[in-house]
């Protein structure tokens, strides 16, 4: 199967690596990964702030790009939902773009749900292995996909010799929120505050977050508050696990 990784600008800016696993992991379950290298923001940001016809001309763009696409799939569950949710939004006016927006959206997936919901692999066929111990926390994006916690929860569970701790407040937001983080600090800081206590209290050496945004706050907290804990994307946790990727220690920026 064919498929464009849409890289998103967190992940290229702060975690390579996830993107690299992503199109590793892809290849070894079958496809044909190509990365357009045209391909710039999603418009999250703009639209997040109120400038949409910034954010129209960066989708009219992200459209233009990868229009011939048989599937696009992305390491952001944040920027595949900006996609899915609102790019229809943006185009309500537009006769021209709105069926092209359409059909991005028909054909955009985030990557634990493209492999989950379209490749469907029998992983425990292919023999991931690993140790530690790994908790995981669920981004508010993912909620917004329909994604449930449990589609990365048994990609993890998936690893022979990994032992998984769940995360209490799992669900409850990092605080960071794209803009939020600045408008809103105080909240923000009790947000990442409590995600880094409820972190602690698992032990865990590993921590699972699907989203840069998220990464970059909670591992900073974890940082400042002493915490060693190493964070990782599902789809590295899984290529190294296969043999795709060698362990490059430490994902923080």
């Amino acid at each position: 199967m064919q498929v464009s990784l849409f890289t998103t600008c967190l992940t290229d800016s702060y975690y390579p690596q996830a993107a690299l696993a992503t199109v590793r992991l892809l290849q070894h379950l079958g496809c044909t990964v190509d990365c357009p290298t045209a391909q710039t923001c999603c418009g999250q940001p703009q639209f997040n702030n109120g400038l949409h016809d910034q954010a129209r001309s960066l989708a009219r763009h992200f459209i233009d790009t990868f229009q011939h696409a048989p599937a696009i799939v992305s390491p952001s569950a944040s920027c595949t939902a900006m996609i899915r949710d609102y790019y229809e939004q943006l185009f309500a006016d537009d006769a021209a773009y709105l069926p092209r927006a359409r059909d991005i959206i028909a054909k955009t997936f985030e990557i634990t749900e493209f492999i989950t919901t379209v490749l469907q692999p029998d992983l425990a066929a292919l023999n991931p292995r690993s140790t530690g111990r790994i908790t995981y926390h669920y981004s508010c994006h993912s909620r917004g996909l329909n994604l449930s916690p449990d589609v990365t929860i048994n990609l993890i569970k998936s690893i022979e010799g990994i032992d998984y701790v769940p995360l209490e407040k799992m669900d409850q937001c990092c605080g960071f929120g794209g803009t939020f983080a600045v408008k809103l600090p105080d909240v923000s800081a009790a947000l990442v505050t409590d995600k880094v206590a409820c972190i602690r209290a698992t032990n865990a050496d590993t921590v699972v977050v699907n989203d840069g945004g998220c990464t970059l706050n909670i591992a900073g907290a974890c940082r400042r508050q002493r915490l060693p804990v190493r964070f990782v994307h599902v789809a590295q946790l899984l290529a190294e696990a296969l043999g795709l990727m060698d362990h490059p220690g430490d994902m923080h920026p």
